[in-house]
């Protein structure tokens, strides 16, 4: 960038907007960035009072900041996103489907690292729909070098940054255990609940079994529901530590490999994780039925998209695992599990 007389400045590139004031009338932009000024600008510009004007030096290699950024964009944006036109070097990526967002954070934090680049995401491993915006781009000067735009490309080699995961319409299996269930002393309010849940995220609740208090008769609806063909076992009821709650007990009788029994997470610290060959099986605590925004929100989706979690996952949920529990909730667009 380099400053010249508004007299000299003919067939040079403006740096920056400049603003004109008509007092009563008009105020706003009346040349942009990247005009390329002319004979008949220049009465104009000295009615604004411009003596000098700041304009860009270009080599013959840079790169337009709209061409910039779509070669940004194009290579960052993986499965599942839309991109939309290029405007003032700027960019936005946008959902083309419902799914599970998934950003590679390690490659954005490289890929801003670049000088001249910006590309800014929301928080990955949420559910979003078609259409949603998700992140955006753009070059910070009006030309960029080829040199730094190469290097960038090169960062974006392989997978992409951002792209989404769509769930899949898998079976589910439940299985409500405790006594007062069971004996029919008290009507199941946690299947309704389910079936809820699993329908929002595209999936159906195909069965429900009930169970005592016993962690034999547990493992046998869990193997029953397994054999049926279920995709996913949600187990509720008994989680907590009491002698008395027998669940736990039963997903390690029926063949669980349990991941974590307890999880950093409010509402949601009872929850179990764990498999049968691969198979998820679910431990879901009490408050999955009453609390709007719960564990649930944040482990399912991911094993719905295929994704196998392990403790480490789970651990790193203890940073943002916290609901407020606010009036009028707004989850995803909050802090609740963001990592």
């Amino acid at each position: 960038m380099k400053e010249v007389a508004v007299n000299q400045a003919v067939g040079t590139v403006l740096a920056h907007d400049l603003t004109q004031i008509i007092p009563g009338q008009y105020k706003g932009p009346k040349f942009k960035k990247g005009h390329i000024i002319t004979e008949d600008d220049i009465p104009i510009l000295l009615s604004m009072g411009k003596k000098h004007l700041f304009v860009l030096e270009k080599n013959d290699t840079d790169v337009h900041e709209n061409e910039a950024a779509y070669r940004i964009a194009s290579k960052a944006a993986g499965e599942g996103i839309d991109l939309t036109e290029p405007s003032e070097g700027k960019i936005e990526l946008k959902a083309a489907v419902d799914g599970l967002l998934k950003i590679d954070k390690e490659k954005l934090f490289q890929l801003v690292s670049q000088d001249e680049i910006m590309f800014a995401t929301i928080h990955e491993n949420i559910v979003v729909r078609k259409g949603e915006k998700l992140a955006g781009t753009r070059i910070i000067p009006l030309f960029v070098s080829e040199d730094i735009l190469c290097k960038a490309e090169a960062i974006l080699a392989g997978e992409p940054i951002i792209k989404i995961i769509p769930l899949k319409e898998m079976r589910v299996g439940v299985v409500t255990t405790g006594s007062e269930v069971y004996n029919g002393i008290i009507e199941d309010a946690f299947g309704p609940v389910l079936i809820k849940k699993f329908g929002h995220l595209g999936s159906k609740v195909e069965k429900q079994l009930f169970a005592d208090d016993d962690e034999k008769m547990i493992a046998d609806c869990i193997n029953q529901l397994i054999k049926e063909g279920m995709d996913i076992i949600g187990i509720t009821g008994g989680m907590s530590v009491d002698p008395d709650d027998r669940t736990p007990a039963g997903i390690r009788r029926a063949g669980g490999e349990v991941i974590s029994y307890g999880a950093p997470v409010l509402p949601g610290a009872m929850f179990m994780l764990s498999y049968i060959n691969d198979i998820p099986v679910v431990g879901l605590p009490g408050c999955v039925m009453y609390s709007r925004t719960s564990i649930f929100d944040l482990i399912v989706p991911r094993l719905l998209a295929g994704e196998r979690i392990t403790k480490q996952d789970i651990n790193k949920l203890a940073h943002g695992g916290l609901c407020l529990n606010c009036k009028v909730c707004t989850f995803p667009v909050c802090g609740f599990g963001k990592v």
